[in-house]
């Protein structure tokens, strides 16, 4: 039987209403790390739209963890505890919420993309950037090369940043391991020159992230569900690779790690990536049918029979929409109607509903 980005699926103790999810989404909007009223409102705009899980945006598990000045993190209580309101309205929306576990290693320490600068000062509040491996990213500084008792401290940071946000209520974790933040920097041997236990082979490069997939997933209820955000393909000659993917996620599955949220690139900006309408979904396809877990596709998705036709083929299990969602937060409720399909709405939106649905599609 053919499934549909409607229908809902299971992942441990949690119901996902549909397979359309929101995905992370950088805000810069963030107060020292405190998320406020923008957040609020843009995060409440997106769990009343019908979507069947809601990320909140990369947020930082230590201070020197965020990409910009205005990043979120959740490194204290404090931080923890201004997501709860947020958290509080998705469930009451009927949405479950996930948290996205992250650190930016050598592209951190950011001013906001509208700036007029890229690099915050030390005056401005900027900082020495960590990596596994003292090799800038592009023109940026040159980052510290972290130690093994640092690598150690993070893991653990990782794990108490996870507990802090399964203590105000969100449903899912993600470890964001993509995008040239700091797990992908240990796993791509163009970041990554180190000749410990934490590089020179797959095994060691790939360490630090299975370490604190395990570490987390041993401190967390088995109802929780966990997933992992990776970089399929570095898209460069001789940089992480697909067939790495294939084998890491095969990894992450046998420690608890229960899906894949597949993009690629970002690792290095000289990268040449043939962007188009879901160019990343292969990718999904590939880590689902030979690592034997389940995945989310993500990458210019935007038009309804596009997405379903993924989920429905069996090519992911999921779809993530990012900028679409942005440009119409209700950007599920519209699918569902022009695919006649009909979903739950919020019964302050029930008015709007077009009093002839299209039929479904043959």
């Amino acid at each position: 039987m053919s499934i549909s980005m409607f229908d809902n699926l299971n992942i441990r103790g949690v119901n996902f209403p549909n397979r359309i999810w929101v995905s992370p989404m950088c805000q810069y909007s963030s107060d020292d790390g405190l998320v406020g009223d923008w957040h609020r409102v843009h995060l409440g705009a997106l769990a009343s739209g019908g979507a069947g899980l809601l990320f909140v945006e990369a947020t930082a598990v230590v201070p020197h963890g965020r990409i910009s000045l205005a990043c979120p993190g959740i490194w204290d209580d404090e931080h923890a505890e201004a997501f709860r309101p947020i958290v509080e309205f998705s469930h009451s929306m009927r949405v479950p919420i996930a948290m996205q576990l992250a650190h930016a290693g050598r592209k951190g320490s950011t001013m906001s993309p509208w700036d007029d600068h890229v690099i915050a000062s030390h005056e401005e509040g900027g900082w020495v950037t960590d990596a596994p491996s003292a090799l800038s990213y592009g023109n940026f500084p040159v980052p510290h090369q972290l130690t093994k008792f640092e690598i150690a401290d993070l893991r653990q940071s990782f794990v108490d940043a996870g507990l802090r946000a399964l203590k105000v209520g969100f449903d899912v974790l993600e470890l964001h391991a993509a995008h040239g933040y700091l797990f992908h920097q240990f796993m791509s041997p163009l970041s990554n020159e180190r000749t410990d236990e934490y590089g020179v082979s797959f095994e060691g490069r790939t360490r630090f992230l299975l370490e604190t997939a395990q570490a987390l997933r041993a401190a967390i209820p088995d109802s929780v569900p966990l997933f992992v955000r990776i970089s399929a393909t570095d898209w460069v000659e001789g940089g992480w690779a697909i067939e790495d993917s294939v084998l890491l996620s095969t990894e992450l599955r046998e420690v608890g790690v229960d899906l894949i949220d597949v993009s690629t690139g970002g690792l290095v900006d000289y990268a040449k990536i043939p962007v188009a309408p879901g160019y990343q979904v292969p990718f999904a396809e590939r880590i689902k049918s030979e690592a034997g877990i389940l995945t989310s596709a993500v990458g210019l998705i935007i038009e309804p029979g596009q997405a379903e036709q993924i989920v429905a083929s069996g090519k992911a299990d999921a779809v993530m929409l990012a900028r679409a969602m942005l440009r119409n937060p209700h950007w599920p409720m519209w699918a569902a109607e022009e695919l006649g399909v009909r979903i739950p709405w919020q019964p302050q939106f029930e008015r709007a509903r077009k009093l002839a649905p299209r039929p479904s599609p043959q």
